[in-house]
């Protein structure tokens, strides 16, 4: 028991320092990805370091659940890559401690990080959004005159184009200023020059105040301005101090700082749960406030149930009313009027379902993203433990240690993960599928891969074999390998050439005996290809007698005798009988009608190459039955 607790402590030091490690990495990519969305929001604007650190501070804690299942899966399979590659693993298996014992001081660590992730996302997350979104906020509302560059025409604001000559940072001064400013056209514009002047953002954020010193106004006169003075072509204004009120709302509003501490985001479970209900109640409100109204318009009363609507349809029947005679006995000036009358009733209906249907998806939007933040909080943090049972038995299974292999592996597992969960979450925001079906899509589909590399770790089965694996392709593809017969340096019995000989002679025979038997070249029966039991025993046989004689004759040291032999072909005895060894699978690929006709043929092509093989195999062994026969005499 000492000895476990020892390998215990000795597991968690290892996994420890690489934790550390790979989380501050993790951490690191994460924040330079996220700070890309927000450079413009930083660039030029003057913050101080302790803006800048606040900045970084709240953005690190928003991120740190994400980087928590990153770094285990890269940790775990370093970890265990490493002790796979040092024969440290194989020396922990050879103690008879299993895979599963050397994991569980880690599950516990894993379970331990999925508990902080959760209590980030739930406590501390949601206070870091607000902070950094308010922060946000406030960056983008501090020095709107450091938007405008030096040197060239800033057209960001609507209706003017502004030029400053130069810039003071420290006191926020504009030096020479030239604005145009566009009211109808450019036979309008106005051109406005200053020495120096001052930009601020009014109170409501909205507008921006510019203070201007030392300057010329010139402006166009419009011919409807100039009625009576047709003599003056323009105004000129000579001016020591002039303020301009600008239009600009540089994308923020005051009404956002209520929206940050609305947003699901900003909110722990707890008021995600009551606020979903509250969300509901009210669209369910809205919902049955929309359908009271279309009520109401459409029949001009409060209240009208199928009945009454039959009845009024009955009425009109009776009466033997007709609209197009009643139509057609109006003059023409009714006639447009009516139709005019009726074209804007159903642009205003249109307009007013369009904006109740947007209002609509705005509301049940809001109630899905409360959702999705609720569901997150688990998903995300039920990752880590996943994450682990992946990285770990991958590092056990191909025991390579370092940055190399591992970092690779990872950034596939978490390719993969990043994809499925952004989709689901994006088809659950958008109502293309359901929200627990879009956030549990990247869970349901990592946790049997985790269990089956679990599985085949614990099981020392090889999953990464890249032999076996180019073997069953090969396989699949019907491809094979050649002979490779070399000289061998050092020969301890020397081969029984007149008995190969004599089994060379037998193997023609039986060849000749099969393939006048078996016609090869026919079109096999499909009921016996698929629902039949279809080993070949007999060429089985000739072919385990063929290797018999190769392998003896291998140790000849004749090159003439050794190159004959590599022309003999590698006979698979299966190939041209079944698709599978396995009845029940060639069964369900005979019942499959389009893969049943995908393998009828390609046994067709294996027993074309069958006849082509027993051919080559009849040349070759009457070229080497001469020479075995030679050595014979010599002996």
């Amino acid at each position: 028991m000492f000895r476990i607790k020892k390998l215990d402590i000795f597991i968690v030091k290892q996994f420890a320092l690489l934790f550390v490690g790979t989380f501050f990495i993790c951490q690191f990519v994460l924040m330079m990805q996220f700070l890309w969305r927000y450079v413009d929001d930083l660039i030029g604007k003057g913050l101080t370091l302790d803006v800048m650190a606040q900045f970084f501070w709240y953005m690190g804690l928003m991120l740190m659940p994400q980087a928590f299942p990153l770094a285990i899966l890269l940790s775990s399979l370093i970890a265990f890559g490493n002790l796979g590659e040092s024969s440290e693993l194989t020396a922990i298996k050879a103690a008879g401690i299993s895979l599963m014992q050397a994991f569980r001081s880690l599950i516990v660590i894993s379970i331990l990080t999925a508990l902080v992730s959760f209590y980030f996302q739930n406590v501390i997350g949601p206070q870091a959004n607000q902070d950094f979104y308010r922060l946000l906020l406030g960056m983008k509302q501090k020095s709107p005159e450091l938007e405008i560059p030096e040197g060239k025409f800033y057209n960001g604001i609507p209706g003017s184009n502004i030029y400053v000559q130069k810039k003071d940072l420290g006191s926020g001064m504009l030096y020479g200023i030239m604005i145009y400013r566009m009211t109808g056209s450019y036979e309008d514009a106005a051109i406005i020059l200053a020495d120096s002047g001052m930009m601020q953002a009014t109170a409501e954020k909205k507008h921006l105040l510019l203070t201007l010193y030392s300057g010329e106004w010139f402006e166009n006169m419009r011919s409807q301005d100039l009625a009576n003075s047709a003599a003056v072509p323009y105004r000129r204004e000579t001016f020591s101090t002039k303020r301009i009120l600008l239009d600009f709302d540089g994308e923020f509003n005051l009404a956002d700082v209520n929206d940050i501490a609305s947003d699901a985001r900003a909110k722990g479970l707890e008021k995600i749960l009551h606020d979903i209900d509250s969300i509901k109640e009210f669209n369910d409100s809205v919902g049955h406030a929309f359908y009271a109204e279309a009520l109401r318009f459409n029949y001009r009363r409060p209240s009208l149930d199928k009945k009454d609507s039959l009845k009024s349809i009955k009425e009109a029947r009776t009466a033997k009313m007709s609209f197009d005679s009643i139509y057609a006995r109006l003059s023409n000036n009714d006639k447009q009027a009516a139709l005019k009358s009726g074209l804007n009733n159903i642009q205003m209906t249109m307009t007013d379902l369009e904006f109740k249907g947007d209002y609509s998806e705005a509301l049940h939007r809001r109630a899905r993203n409360h959702e999705i933040q609720a569901i997150k909080k688990f998903t995300l943090s039920l990752t880590c433990i996943i994450f682990f049972f992946i990285g770990a038995p991958l590092g056990a299974i191909i025991r390579k240690g370092g940055l190399g292999v591992p970092v690779i592996v990872s950034v596939l597992v978490f390719i993969v993960y990043y994809i499925l969960d952004s989709t689901g979450e994006k088809m659950g925001r958008d109502d293309q599928w359901t929200v627990w079906y879009g956030m549990l899509i990247s869970t349901v589909v990592l946790t049997p891969l985790a269990a089956f590399f679990t599985y085949k770790a614990n099981n020392d089965s090889v999953v990464f074999n890249i032999d076996h694996y180019k073997y069953l392709a090969m396989k699949a593809l019907g491809l094979r390998t050649k002979r490779h017969i070399y000289r061998k340096e050092v020969i301890i019995e020397d081969p029984k050439y007149k008995e190969d000989a004599s089994l060379l002679e037998s193997i023609n025979s039986d060849i000749y005996q099969y393939s006048k038997a078996h016609k090869l070249l026919h079109w096999p029966n499909p009921i016996k290809v698929f629902f039949r039991e279809g080993d070949d025993q007999r060429i089985e046989e000739i072919n385990n007698q063929l290797e018999l004689a190769i392998e003896d004759l291998s140790n000849s040291s004749d090159k003439q005798l050794l190159a004959e032999l590599n022309n003999y072909p590698v006979i698979d005895p299966d190939a041209h009988t079944r698709p599978f060894k396995k009845k029940w699978m060639n069964v369900i690929t005979g019942l499959f009608l389009p893969l049943g006709i995908f393998f009828y043929f390609r046994m067709i092509r294996f027993r074309i190459r069958l006849y082509k093989d027993l051919r080559t195999i009849r040349q070759t062994s009457n070229k080497i039955i001469p020479l075995a026969l030679k050595f014979t005499q010599e002996q």
